[in-house]
């Protein structure tokens, strides 16, 4: 169960976790309008927090909002300085963090009165999303429901709404018993999961699908294609794959935030390939815990000291 920090950033103002509050007719909770990002911040060897990539996750909240047309009344540094705070306040060196923006309105209508958003920013204890899978690798489905198309909705952007179709992929695994699913896009292509990236391993090469398969391009799947090019000499190639290819794979895993890396080990029953996490996998997972936690000096920049 997550513990949520005794704080809340709300509109420029830290507030008791009790007091952050919005109406039950706030226009963003009868639409989906919103946008948000996924943090997480690690406690280094010598007791201190470190906040993975801040500056990537608040550039890519304010591209999200400007794809949805929303304006945020705070500058990127603002928010940047706002999650700071309430770490220190809050002391949680180990967290995951989710600001969030969205229209704070009772008035209804699709259309609004504003496009200022609302941001609000709290944060909470997290341990390995997919549990015991980071560790023995997932089972997964590839789900029914499809990717979202990007002439429908913009899946580069981190958004509400775009969630609804990650929600029911992600219930449907679960109800069948699977650890998560695998999504395609409405071309038949892989695409991503629920709320992760997709890599692939064949013949000691990288593979994962490229934006235009209903992507989001993940902060941690740039980090994973610069670890496997300067760490472990294995360029990624982005590019189609079929899910017939994903069978056939010798090593698959997720990335995201949350997810970390995440080796899949079977896809509807289907062991990849000796059916545990691959050597390539396993040296990734070690090599980002390193990197998040400050043990690596080359990527030093990528943290944010608390």
């Amino acid at each position: 169960m997550s513990e949520w920090a005794p704080y809340i950033w709300f509109d420029g103002k830290i507030v008791p976790f009790e007091e952050a509050k919005i109406h039950v007719m706030t226009y963003s909770l009868h639409y989906g309008v919103g946008v948000f990002e996924g943090i997480r911040s690690y406690k280094t060897d010598d007791e201190k927090a470190a906040i993975f990539r801040l500056r990537d996750h608040i550039k890519r909240l304010f591209d999200s909002a400007k794809t949805y047309k929303l304006e945020l009344p705070y500058s990127e540094k603002e928010i940047e300085e706002a999650i700071i705070e309430l770490i220190k306040i809050s002391n949680f060196k180990e967290c995951y963090i989710r600001p969030i923006a969205f229209i704070n309105i009772t008035k209804l209508g699709v259309k609004p009165e504003t496009r200022v958003a609302t941001l609000a920013i709290g944060m909470f204890k997290w341990g390995k999303y997919l549990g015991k899978s980071y560790y023995e690798g997932a089972k997964v489905t590839v789900s029914a429901w499809r990717r979202i198309p990007p002439n429908a909705l913009p899946m580069t952007a981190k958004a509400i709404g775009n969630y609804l179709n990650s929600y029911l992929a992600s219930i449907d695994a679960k109800l069948k018993g699977f650890d998560e699913a695998i999504m395609l896009d409405t071309r038949g292509f892989v695409s991503e999961g629920p709320g992760q990236n997709v890599f692939m391993i064949k013949n000691s090469k990288a593979y994962t699908p490229p934006l235009n398969a209903s992507v989001l391009p993940g902060v941690t799947r740039e980090t994973i294609i610069t670890l496997l090019r300067n760490d472990l000499d294995i360029e990624t190639v982005e590019r189609d794959i079929s899910l017939g290819e994903l069978f056939t794979a010798d090593e698959i895993f997720y990335t995201g935030t949350a997810v970390e890396v995440t080796p899949i080990v079977e896809i509807d029953g289907i062991k990849i390939g000796e059916g545990r996490p691959g050597d390539i996998t396993k040296k990734l997972q070690k090599l980002y815990e390193d990197v998040v936690r400050g043990r690596v000096d080359k990527y030093r920049s990528w943290l944010t000291i608390v």
